[in-house]
């Protein structure tokens, strides 16, 4: 009897265990899991979407900055001896020389110069027994042909041509000239002459690009009221050396430019240039010759 009750008290634990709930199973081993690993976190994180910005919350426009002017050229600042000057070249002709086209008779010997801006051409034909000569020079460049012919100059006669055609162009067309880089102004102490006013205008030369009388010096007297060269004065070192003095006279204005002739005096070698107009008011200077420029005209 004993082991029948103990029998049915074993099948009624047996029983009673198989109706409670069953816990889940335990990963044994986590660490060494065969599961395949989440994606990894991008390491760029996605932008924040930028706030939708409401016509009465937009910001005012900042203007753009105005754009800086160009740098200017600096103004050149006219010293009174090139004041002087200027109103000078505009008293006897101004711009109209840079296209000017002339002829004119000086000696005997026809002459014509054309200004083309910075450009020039300067001539002169004359006869010797029955050739006619003519000598060209073109921006510097002399060329000489006999009776159209083409001859070979050695360099000092170049040199002894060129001189003496620029020389002649150079008086001719005064003050056109002295606007020319490689001269030097100053302005002196105002002269007296005849009763009249004058700037006294004292004009050298650099050696580069002041030809082969450099050294020469001159002194221009321009007449206060018209702005016009009335005298002038030079001297100069070749064949032992001298001065001149010369006076205008003769003025005309042939389309816009002044023509003037002048009488040359003479003054003893080594007098100083300032002591002129008084030794010509004293009539103390020699007369030597006269520089007349005739038959003006107009070329086209």
């Amino acid at each position: 009897m004993k082991n029948v009750s103990t029998s049915l008290l074993l099948l009624l634990a047996l029983a009673f265990t198989a109706c409670q709930p069953q816990a889940p199973e335990q990963d044994p081993s986590p660490e060494t899991s065969t599961e395949p690993a989440a994606a990894p976190t991008d390491k760029h994180p996605t932008a924040t979407p930028a706030p939708t910005v409401t016509p009465e919350s937009a910001p005012t426009p900042v203007p753009a900055p105005a754009p800086v002017p160009a740098e200017e050229s600096p103004v050149k600042v006219l010293s009174n001896a090139e004041k002087v000057l200027n109103r000078t070249v505009e008293a006897h002709g101004g711009a109209r020389y840079n296209s000017a086209n002339y002829s004119f008779v000086f000696r005997d010997k026809a002459y014509t110069f054309q200004n083309d801006g910075s450009n020039f051409r300067y001539s002169v034909s004359s006869k010797k027994d029955s050739s006619t000569i003519v000598d060209v020079l073109n921006n510097g460049q002399l060329t000489r042909t006999v009776d159209g012919t083409v001859v070979e100059l050695s360099a000092k006669d170049v040199s002894k041509y060129s001189e003496a055609l620029n020389s002649v162009v150079y008086f001719a067309t005064l003050p056109h000239k002295l606007l020319d880089p490689a001269v030097r102004l100053t302005l002196r102490e105002p002269a007296s002459l005849k009763g009249k006013a004058y700037y006294t205008l004292m004009v050298q030369f650099n050696e580069e690009g002041g030809g082969t009388d450099h050294d020469d010096n001159f002194r221009y007297w321009i007449n206060q009221r018209t702005d016009r060269i009335d005298y002038l004065a030079y001297d100069y070192k070749t064949n032992g050396g001298g001065v001149r003095f010369r006076r205008a006279y003769n003025p005309r204005v042939v389309d816009g430019v002044l023509f003037q002739d002048y009488v040359n005096y003479k003054a003893p070698t080594g007098t100083n240039l300032d002591d002129l107009p008084s030794l010509f008011d004293r009539g103390e200077l020699e007369e030597l010759s006269r520089i007349e420029t005739e038959d003006v005209e107009i070329r086209n």
